[in-house]
């Protein structure tokens, strides 16, 4: 018998969502492509996104257009058609004893006029605006007195998303609330438990059942508190359990190389070849990273740091332990300016250590390739530096230990995935960037790989003094790029665009480009942007790194790219256009030598006001996570990383900025649990088995960073 009502649970949960009364065959189509809502269970996790108090009634006398919603008691005195075809509505003299309000239609309006009756009493609700001067609410909800649900007031009423499509089809927040109250009772019965008792009674939460019932009918708002805190925690948990339980059994699972010791090569560079004392975080995460090579589990780590933060150093001094354990390492870069920049530091700073590097990039000649190749697979180059040529099939390895992927974002899962397959065992996974995430977005879409962050630049290391500046500060912004360049220094110039846009009126390149040139007659100037050839853009950005040219006219194609540190200035025109992390990312190809750098940002006069946050804190601060933070406020975690596409989260009520206690909360217990029942065999986690086994579906890699 508990098997049939298991059964049924289930079948009546996934009813399609046409078989709804209210709903049939179109209007389920409508709401499958604009909300994703197929089934009864779908349509049961729709969730209203917020609530009104209509217990509240208003005289005419106390509202302004300020207020989001008004509920008012009154007659119509008057009402009448105005205006003919596109200006046609219906306007009525709303009255209260107090002041009068003119409630406005723009559609139906022949029925409405033929419904309404004058001088009797109406419940009228809606949104106040001003007009001219003069306050008006359009299409009102309207009620007479003697049907009014008198009920309605004493509960919050639900408010649900809707689209201009769904409003068309006659989807509007009335008729959810109505499917909403048609579903409950239909489903809520069905509705399993999804928490075991101990966490419900250790957190003191309501029921599923309960919270269900109250997320979309609140009883007042103490109920509806506790619907929104017992939904929100489990959705996070369930996320982080996923995340942590994956970590677990990867390690369990996938056996790496053990590098058991510190030898010859690493005591050497330390010794003798290190550019500059370790700071304290680059000490920090070389340890991380020496324990997880240490274990017998392979290494998948995110090497967060900013611009500049010696992150480099420390892939290098892992990639010297790999050696002393008798492994081949290799770094991949993006593009081949940056690998060649890779080959040259690295050689560079390994001089005097008997240790072979190659560089293996695609302009690399056949001839020369074979010779990698045979010194690759017969051991006697050490180190590989390249681009994507690095995961062609026909670059085998003798003993590959340790994978370093540099701006990891700029690879594809696929392509990172070729390089587990170069050994026996999967390789060691080091994977850096220098895009800083937010702590609070790193244990949501991260919690399954480990994250070490370099979160302090080398000592010396002057801060970039950033200044904002509009149109009538082109002179002083013009003065700053003179003095430099007579000091010897390079120039970044970067625009928005790269032809002219009848639709923005921005700065573009070329017109910049030629304005430059008129300013500063005496300096050679580069120019590159994504249009050129990738030969004719090495080429230019070569003269640049050589010195041959005093001024870089760019585009965004700089943002991830080439050390140079001769270069002082970094001029980003119209950045009110672009987002906080790419202007951090611009910013960053300044200050890498020890002198004085700035960043001069250009702007228009007018400027959202979240186009003025984001210059402001450019301003304020240099910090990559503090910078992080304020653009996942800004812009929220799904246009931050690119998560909305990607459907990595798929938030249904939780919010992980604003519940970010509850996240760290829900992360905890999920700890303990696994600590406790790392497989979650133990009788008083079925529930928790149960449902993370529906969950895991949708499987999380630790490969998707992107």
């Amino acid at each position: 018998m508990r098997l049939f009502f298991y059964f049924y649970s289930m079948y009546i949960l996934s009813t399609s969502i046409e078989y709804l009364k209210g709903v049939g065959p179109k209007k389920s189509e409508v709401l499958k492509k604009e909300l994703n809502l197929f089934t009864f269970h779908d349509l049961l996790n729709f969730f209203p996104f917020r609530y009104i108090d209509r217990s509240k009634f208003y005289k005419l006398s106390e509202i302004t257009s300020d207020l989001p919603n008004v509920q008012l008691i009154g007659k119509i005195t008057s009402i009448e058609t105005i205006g003919a075809k596109h200006a046609k509505r219906l306007v009525a003299k709303f009255s209260d004893g107090t002041k009068t309000i003119d409630l406005i239609w723009f559609k139906n309006t022949k029925w409405i006029k033929d419904s309404i009756k004058i001088n009797i009493d109406y419940v009228v609700f809606g949104k106040p605006n001003l007009f001219n001067g003069k306050l008006n609410i359009v299409h009102p909800e309207m009620e007479s007195t003697k049907t009014f649900n008198k009920e309605i007031v004493k509960r919050l009423q639900p408010v649900y998303h809707s689209t201009e499509k769904l409003n068309n089809h006659g989807l509007n927040n009335k008729t959810f609330t109505k499917l909403a109250q048609e579903l409950l009772p239909k489903v809520l019965n069905e509705v399993e438990e999804t928490l075991p008792e101990y966490i419900i009674e250790k957190l003191n939460l309501i029921s599923k059942k309960e919270a269900l019932k109250n997320i979309h009918f609140p009883k007042d708002s103490n109920t509806l508190l506790k619907a929104q805190y017992r939904l929100k925690f489990e959705e996070l948990f369930y996320i982080q359990l996923q995340l942590i339980r994956m970590k677990l059994v990867r390690k369990m699972k996938l056996k790496g190389f053990t590098f058991s010791k510190v030898d010859n090569f690493f005591n050497r560079f330390f010794n003798e070849n290190l550019p500059f004392e370790l700071t304290n975080a680059q000490k920090r995460v070389l340890k991380e990273i020496r324990k997880d090579c240490g274990a017998t589990h392979q290494m998948n780590r995110l090497l967060q740091g900013d611009v500049g933060s010696g992150k480099t150093l420390v892939a290098l001094m892992s990639m010297l332990i790999a050696l002393d354990n008798g492994f081949q390492t290799c770094l991949m870069a993006p593009t081949e300016i940056l690998a060649n920049q890779h080959f040259e530091t690295v050689r560079e700073m390994v001089e005097g250590l008997p240790i072979e590097i190659q560089l293996l990039t695609g302009s690399v000649k056949t001839k020369k390739r074979r010779e990698i190749h045979e010194n690759l697979e017969n051991g006697k180059t050490h180190i590989l530096i390249g681009t994507h040529a690095l995961l062609e099939d026909n670059v085998k390895y003798k003993n590959l230990g340790l994978v370093v992927i540099d701006e990891q974002h700029r690879f594809g899962v696929a392509q990172r995935a070729k390089m587990w397959k170069k050994n026996s065992r999967p390789p060691h996974v080091l994977v850096m960037t220098a895009t800083p995430i937010p702590r609070t977005l790193g244990m949501t879409l991260y919690g399954d790989l480990d994250i070490s962050v370099i979160d302090e630049l080398p000592p010396g290391r002057k801060s970039i003094k950033t200044v904002w500046k509009s149109e009538s500060g082109r002179l002083a912004a013009n003065g700053i790029i003179k003095t430099e360049i007579e000091k010897g220094r390079q120039v970044y110039i970067v625009y928005p665009l790269i032809k002219e846009s009848e639709k923005l009126d921005y700065s573009n390149l070329m017109e910049g480009y030629e304005n430059i040139c008129r300013t500063f007659p005496d300096q050679k100037i580069s120019i590159v942007h994504g249009q050129m050839k990738s030969e004719d853009k090495d080429f230019e950005m070569n003269r640049f790194i050589k010195k041959e040219t005093e001024i870089m006219v760019a585009t965004t194609v700089i943002e991830v790219g080439v050390n140079v540190p001769n270069a002082s200035v970094m001029v980003i025109e119209s950045s009110e256009r672009f987002g906080l992390s790419q202007l951090h990312q611009l910013r960053g190809r300044v200050g890498r030598g020890a002198e004085q750098s700035y960043c001069i940002l250009m702007s228009g006069h007018k400027i959202s006001i979240e186009g003025q946050e984001r210059l402001k804190t450019m301003v304020r601060t240099n910090d990559g996570f503090d910078i992080a933070e304020v653009d996942l406020k800004l812009r929220g975690p799904g246009d931050m990383m690119g998560t909305k596409q990607s459907g990595v989260i798929d938030l249904k009520i939780a919010d992980i900025i604003k519940d970010n206690a509850i996240l760290q909360y829900a992360r905890q217990i999920a700890i303990e649990i696994l600590d406790d029942d790392p497989k979650l065999e133990k009788s008083k986690n079925i529930a928790i088995l149960k449902e993370y086994k529906l969950k895991g579906n949708n499987h999380l890699e630790w490969s998707r960073i992107s």
